[in-house]
């Protein structure tokens, strides 16, 4: 997700108090929670997502009702391929805020890359609705609807030297057009592509802004 690292490096966390004190125990990072999180975010934005989870994880632990805090760990553990823990923290989000959109955006490009097309098009689909003029959203949405009817085999059966075509129904004459007349043509299948070269092609972009 290097969608959004302008959202990630735009705050703080604001919304929980306290705070760590400036020297940990042995191993543990010196600052408090706020430094934590701002050099998180800083190694997020720099493209080092699994050091970045490991400060913001912190940060998390010592204030877990900061949502923004919460937000950047799930981005980050997106970006390093932990997709069922940024789930998890993207969902807490969205529960504790229903109207956060973003939110609800890293819980549907979470579950696709986890393979949960049906959950993830909910998501999707309530990102937009929020956020209509998000075109980041609407494209996640647009690839995921794409798979499910994939899936579901709306495109009709695979024409003549389609790969996976395994030859005519037993019975039926090949080269007959199929009785709905749409000519057997197969669609797209892909899931999401983490780079931005599809669906929720779903990284967390400069697209943020948007949101903002």
């Amino acid at each position: 997700m290097s969608d959004g690292q302008e959202r990630v490096g735009g705050g703080g966390p604001t919304d929980g108090g306290g705070g760590a004190p400036e020297q940990g125990r042995p191993g543990e990072p010196t600052g408090d929670v706020y430094d934590w999180y701002r050099r998180g975010a800083k190694l997020l934005a720099e493209g080092h997502p699994g050091a970045a989870v490991q400060l913001l994880a912190r940060a998390a632990a010592a204030e877990p009702h900061s949502h923004s805090i919460r937000e950047a760990l799930a981005r980050a553990q997106y970006d390093a391929g932990s997709y069922a823990a940024a789930l998890e923290n993207f969902r807490a989000v969205a529960m504790a805020d229903p109207s956060d959109d973003y939110a609800r955006f890293g819980w549907g490009i979470s579950a696709a890359r986890l393979g949960d097309f049906e959950t993830s098009a909910k998501h999707l689909a309530l990102a937009v609705a929020m956020s209509p003029g998000t075109a980041h959203y609407r494209a996640a949405l647009r690839q995921t609807r794409a798979t499910l009817a994939a899936r579901a085999g709306a495109y009709g059966p695979l024409l003549p030297g389609a790969p996976g075509y395994s030859g005519p129904p037993a019975g039926s004459e090949a080269g007959t057009v199929p009785p709905d007349g749409t000519g057997g043509a197969a669609g797209p299948g892909q899931g999401m592509d983490k780079a931005g070269n599809g669906a929720g092609d779903a990284e967390l972009t400069d697209n943020e802004e948007e949101h903002e």
